[in-house]
């Protein structure tokens, strides 16, 4: 599933083909996506597109008379495109702009999103009830610490939960743990503070790091110009079960959590 870094490289490289530009068609090859899409999505046709934005995994596009919702599901992305190339299978939503682009969002498995907002986009039920952006100066040591305070659910879970904070997803997940030093099964409540601290100190760090390298591709993952991200290849414990650790050599660790792959070495976290 495309994560916070896929999700934030995808806005920064489809936003120069989309800010400012006029919509001049809408074109919905398949409404089946995991909610269908509005026929109040062709309110884009003829307006211009003023900002470009993300919060948590969703993608938001504000036009003069609204904001179109956008989420890659499972195994979604958004491509640009020369609108004669030939569609592809499962190219289910199109917007063709002014300067003669077009922004395909492809979604094999449908479980992705293209929404229309009238309103304050933060009051949408989808993005009301959403935690910090943990790149933003609000996720931090306290706000972590008072979300665990007498939490007996694992700091795994507790990092991964939308309302604690956004965007921190199993991948991120297992590396900012091995980084901090902390047993992913460690209850939440029995995490002291400056382990919070260093805890949130390494979400930010391997997701800022995943960014500038556009991502992580594990098997669906591509830009807009259908190119793989490379953060993969700096992993240091997340897909690498019994390979050595890179800090110490014990063997990495796979548990299942719910009903998530957990990687982790026994040695370096405690």
């Amino acid at each position: 599933m495309p994560e916070l870094p896929e999700v934030e490289t995808t806005l920064r490289g489809v936003s120069p083909y989309l800010v400012g530009r006029v919509v001049r068609e809408v074109i919905v090859r398949d409404k089946r996506l995991r909610w269908p899409v509005p026929d109040t999505i062709y309110e884009l046709e003829g307006t211009r597109i003023t900002a470009g934005a993300r919060r948590g995994k969703y993608l938001l596009f504000t036009s003069t008379k609204g904001t179109l919702l956008l989420h890659l599901g499972m195994s979604g992305s958004l491509r640009v495109s020369d609108p004669a190339t030939p569609w592809k299978k499962h190219d289910h939503v199109a917007l063709t702009t002014d300067q003669g682009k077009q922004l395909r969002l492809h979604d094999p498995r449908r479980f992705g999103a293209a929404l229309w907002i009238e309103g304050d986009p933060a009051l949408h039920p989808l993005l009301c009830d959403l935690g910090p952006e943990p790149l933003s100066d609000a996720f931090s040591a306290e706000a972590l610490h008072h979300e665990c305070q007498g939490r007996t659910a694992p700091i795994k879970a507790v990092i991964m939960d939308s309302h604690t904070v956004v965007g921190v997803g199993n991948i991120y997940a297992c590396e900012a743990l091995f980084m901090a030093g902390i047993h992913p099964n460690k209850a939440a409540g029995k995490v002291t503070k400056p382990r919070l601290a260093k805890l949130v100190a390494t979400i930010k760090e391997v997701l800022a790091a995943s960014i500038e390298m556009g991502g992580t591709t594990l098997r669906d993952f591509v830009n807009e110009k259908g190119e793989p991200g490379y953060f993969k290849q700096t992993l240091r414990v997340y897909d690498r079960e019994d390979e050595p650790c890179r800090a110490c050599g014990a063997k990495v660790k796979r548990v299942v959590m719910s009903n998530r792959s957990t990687f982790f070495c026994p040695k370096c976290q405690k």
